[in-house]
């Protein structure tokens, strides 16, 4: 058995697995795991590297401060490489980025910065950029640091040449991010495999890439406030408001032969399905990078090979959308299971609300007033919730229609549907004109406004929605002692 030094040394190698069950028929489809690195990410490769290269340079001095803004990866691999060689770490994160990272970094030992969701990636860069100058702290500045791509030429690139040499590897597909591994990457085949086409993943209804408009910069390279074509969506480490200097450097070296969109709904649907057919668990990226490789596999040659990255683990995600459907409590089923045998016990644990945030819009149009009538008064759809795909409010709505069996309209104003020449917006401030409200989600029942996701609560702990969806002729599943605030997830709890 191999001895190592320190935990850094188990940085790399990681498998690559073929997918039996997923792939379509005709080709072979294999995934890289990344989250057999020490901290579960690929991210792990980036924070050696960047450390490595800071002390190489004489750039980090012993015992200095380590900054960086981060969706919460990065800022676990700093954290434990940070640990390993004795410099504190301080990470920099949006809130609405998953709990249990921050719990992760902090039980590292790093000391986590909120920055407001609304900021977005810009806004927690531009206060690590202010953290680092005002107190004198190394900022490795992951997107622009060209160690980043190094670490993965010469480690990634070269596990993936290994892993098939002698034979075909027909497309590579990957996500990005800070664009280290796509850029470090895809330059090494191109000189070792030019045959391999480079096929990139990113979110459909935040097209940065595919929207051919360039990013504006600073002098030092870094972004320019938040991207045009950005718009929040559910794949974290994916695609920040800004377009990174390193994945800039790929699409001018003309290192990407495709962008492949990917909607959020199937990102979770494949991370799922990983789960449930192949026993392999990744996070929304994973499911989200896998959803673009099977799109490109369906009208591949027959007999190609692919290789698909799978950047971290699904435990990432338990906060999020990913696990929204997987309950803590027994389900009906597990209860009679528990019954079958004289023995058992469980729990029903509630939680507190919490509250949305204001969104002002421009004015309304006629045709998105009458957009909302018609939606408002459809007999056959009288539960209609008015949406972002990314929102959490929504999410627990949606959470506690499913657990309650109500069938509803979701009209998810952000999707790719609505934003043509913004007509989201536009139903969106018509709504707002209509209601007085301009929070989201906005939820009628027979075109009558119950609120937004607390509103809807208080209303049903209070029996008033359940008589509204009785008048309606709505079915539903009642179910007794289920505290809907439970629905929320943990971020929003913690802040009610």
């Amino acid at each position: 058995m191999t001895k190592f030094l320190d935990i850094t040394q188990t940085i790399g190698r990681t498998p690559v697995v073929r997918l039996n069950r997923l792939a379509p028929p005709g080709v072979e489809l294999f995934v890289k795991l990344e989250s057999f690195n020490p901290l579960g990410s690929v991210k792990d490769r980036l924070a050696l590297g960047v450390i490595a290269d800071a002390e190489r340079r004489g750039v980090l001095k012993p015992g200095q401060t380590v900054v960086e803004a981060t969706s919460g990866n990065t800022g676990i691999g700093l954290a434990m490489v940070c640990a390993q060689r004795g410099y504190p770490f301080v990470a920099v994160m949006a809130e609405n980025f998953s709990v249990e990272r921050r719990k992760l970094m902090r039980f590292l030992g790093a000391r986590v910065v909120l920055t407001p969701a609304s900021e977005r990636g810009s806004g927690m860069l531009a206060k690590a950029v202010e953290l680092a100058a005002a107190h004198g702290w190394f900022l490795p500045r992951q997107f622009e640091n060209e160690a980043n791509a190094e670490i993965h030429a010469r480690t990634t690139a070269r596990e993936i040449l290994d892993a098939f040499a002698g034979e075909p590897l027909d497309f590579w597909v990957t996500g990005f991010g800070t664009g280290g591994t796509l850029k470090g990457v895809a330059r090494v085949l191109r000189e070792h495999r030019p045959e391999t086409r480079v096929i990139v993943a990113e979110p459909d209804n935040s097209p940065l890439l595919g929207s051919g408009i360039g990013q504006a910069r600073r002098a030092d390279g870094s972004p320019d406030g938040a991207h045009p074509a950005f718009r929040p969506h559910l794949m974290q480490g994916w695609s920040p408001d800004f377009i990174s200097r390193l994945a800039e450097d790929a699409v001018a070296e003309r290192l990407i032969d495709r962008v492949v969109p990917v909607a959020g709904a199937d990102a979770l649907a494949c991370a799922r399905d990983l789960a449930r057919q192949e026993g392999i668990l990744a996070g929304i990226s994973g499911g989200a990078t896998l959803a673009a490789a099977r799109e490109v596999a369906r009208t591949a040659p027959p007999g190609s090979r692919l290789l698909c990255m799978l950047p971290d683990t699904g435990e990432r995600y338990l906060s999020t959308p990913l696990f929204a459907d997987v309950p803590a409590d027994m389900t009906g089923e597990e209860i009679e299971i528990s019954r079958s045998t004289p023995g058992y016990r469980f729990d029903a644990p509630a939680a507190p609300a919490a509250s949305a945030a204001p969104i002002v819009l421009p004015a309304p149009k006629p045709e998105a007033a009458a957009f909302v009538d018609a939606a408002l008064r459809d007999p056959e759809q009288p539960v209609v919730m008015f949406a972002l795909e990314w929102c959490e409010f929504c999410w627990s709505v949606r959470r506690m229609f499913a657990h309650f069996e109500i069938p509803y309209r979701s009209i998810d104003l952000d999707s790719v549907a609505y934003q043509a020449d913004d007509w989201g917006g536009a139903v969106r401030t018509a709504l707002n004109v209509r209601t007085g409200m301009r929070t989201i989600p906005q939820i009628f029942v027979a075109g009558e406004l119950v609120g937004g996701s607390t509103d809807l609560f208080a209303a049903w702990k209070e029996g008033r929605v359940q008589d509204r969806l009785a008048a309606a002729g709505v079915a539903f599943r009642h179910a007794q002692q289920v505290d809907p605030f439970g629905f929320l997830p943990g971020w929003l709890q913690s802040r009610a």
